[in-house]
């Protein structure tokens, strides 16, 4: 797994923890910078209760309004991608990792003005931080 998103718009960092320990990093950092928790998803959670298995997955969505709404009112086509969400995952050799959406991918894929992109942006910033 690398960093590069030029394939698929989908940047993967490693983890020095496990997905669920990742997950509760990231969901602190994102409350302790004021941004809206939207949900958190427990896939693997999820899948257990249903009988089935799989490695942990967790997926989090969570945003400010006042930087997305702009980025909605300019191209309505924006909500498929917003609000922000990361995924905390392990493969099947148990390491963690995390995914998002490259800002630049996002830009291109609905035509938004780079300027509009830049409150979304820390995006990157804050998964780093979570994978630290």
């Amino acid at each position: 797994m690398n960093a590069d998103a030029t394939e698929n718009g989908v940047v993967t960092i490693a983890s020095a923890q496990g997905a669920g320990a990742t997950a509760d990093k990231l969901e602190a950092l994102i409350r302790a910078r004021g941004l809206m928790l939207f949900a958190r998803i427990d896939f693997s959670g999820d899948a257990a209760r249903a009988g089935l298995a799989m490695p942990p997955s967790q997926l989090l969505v969570f945003g400010n309004p006042q930087a997305g709404t702009p980025l909605m009112q300019a191209v309505p086509t924006a909500a498929l991608d917003l609000p922000l969400k990361v995924l905390a995952w392990e493969d099947a050799d148990g390491r963690a990792w995390l995914s998002y959406n490259a800002t630049e991918y996002v830009r291109a894929r609905h035509g938004l003005d780079a300027d509009l992109m830049k409150p979304v942006s820390g995006v990157a910033a804050l998964a780093e931080a979570a994978a630290g």
